[in-house]
């Protein structure tokens, strides 16, 4: 069992995605530790270390990690605790194609179909991703990259697809991204939000294909580069 890392300030509980349930705000602490590479694929991690080290009992981080368990983050190891997940190269080229097979053509087509006020109301989510990127505030950038997928491909009205990308997101979720920032690589891809949305506003369905499609391969290329 590898050994839980002692001594570090208890970490806040974010409120991600305005969530107001403890048990989702737990759940949620244990998603950024995994983002920012402070829980590692492979190690195992008991309920009351976790708990002390979020300042938390155990029941609730017990009942996240179940949570957590039920989309594939981790692993139940009997009487010992949990153990993080890996993602595979070959997972997340899966997840991504999957994810391009099902939003490029999406995306493309909300250059026809989308109204201008409904795009522009995702500007504000763009421009924190770029925010979150330049001051290397990871979770923050995760949290409002999810906003403003899922809000984007919400306005194809179908609840079913944004429901899938969903899960392929949390399926390959991005851990150890602070490597990302050091090097002053997180701040291209941000942009490239910006960027599609101008090109939906200016119903360039040729330009949306070709950002969608480089986002996807960029963001593929930037997570191999934390294996």
């Amino acid at each position: 069992m590898a050994q839980d890392r002692q001594g570090a300030e208890p970490p806040a509980l974010p409120r991600l995605g305005g969530r107001s349930s403890f048990r989702e705000r737990v759940a949620d602490a244990l998603r950024a530790a995994l983002i920012a590479g402070e829980l590692r694929p492979g190690e195992v991690y008991s309920a009351p270390s976790l708990a002390t080290r979020f300042g938390v009992s155990a029941t609730p981080v017990r009942e996240a990690m179940l949570d957590l368990a039920k989309e594939g983050l981790v692993d139940t190891v009997p009487n010992k605790g949990f153990r993080v997940t890996a993602v595979s190269d070959r997972q997340l080229d899966e997840y991504t194609h999957i994810r391009s097979l099902v939003e490029i053509p999406t995306v493309v087509e909300l250059a026809r179909t989308a109204d201008r006020v409904s795009l522009e109301a995702l500007r504000p989510a763009a421009r924190e991703i770029v925010t979150a990127a330049v001051a290397g505030d990871l979770i923050g950038y995760v949290e409002a990259d999810t906003r403003f997928h899922l809000g984007l491909l919400a306005l194809a009205g179908n609840a079913h697809l944004v429901e899938v990308v969903a899960d392929l997101r949390k399926r390959s979720r991005l851990y150890g991204l602070t490597a990302l920032v050091e090097a002053g690589r997180l701040l291209a891809s941000a942009q490239e939000h910006l960027e599609l949305l101008d090109a939906l506003l200016e119903h360039d369905e040729k330009a949306v294909h070709a950002i969608m499609t480089r986002h996807l391969g960029h963001v593929r290329s930037l997570w191999a580069a934390t294996d």
